[in-house]
């Protein structure tokens, strides 16, 4: 187990939250994929990919390599959300604090998941 679970925890209950939100994307997530040329069709893919990853977190807390696995993904997930931002010229609201925030916040948890105790 990790010690301390709580930071996976946390990144477990905000990914439930968005995957949540995006079910029916609520305005600024409908915004967030208007304003960089997601496809629509796509929206679909969105709170899969959230529960997903709710769930490769919590089971990570007892199984490091999955919070690893997970955590990465998410980075790379963020990452690609920023390159979407950046080439659509999006560097509003979403893409510094909804974007790069989670970028930060997985960035962190991949690094504190690399670093935890066995």
């Amino acid at each position: 187990m990790i010690d301390p679970w709580w930071p996976l925890a946390v990144l477990a209950l905000i990914q439930l939250g968005d995957g949540i939100m995006c079910l029916k994307p609520v305005a600024f997530i409908r915004k967030c994929f208007e304003d960089v040329g997601f496809p629509k069709r796509f929206w679909w893919v969105a709170p899969p990919i959230k529960f997903a990853a709710t769930a490769g977190l919590v089971i990570g807390i007892w199984f490091r390599p999955l919070a690893i696995l997970t955590t990465a993904a998410l980075v790379l997930y963020f990452l690609l959300a920023a390159g979407a931002h950046i080439r659509a010229r999006d560097f509003g609201r979403n893409f510094f604090l909804n974007c790069l925030g989670m970028l930060v916040l997985c960035s962190a948890a991949l690094v504190f998941s690399l670093l935890a105790p066995q």
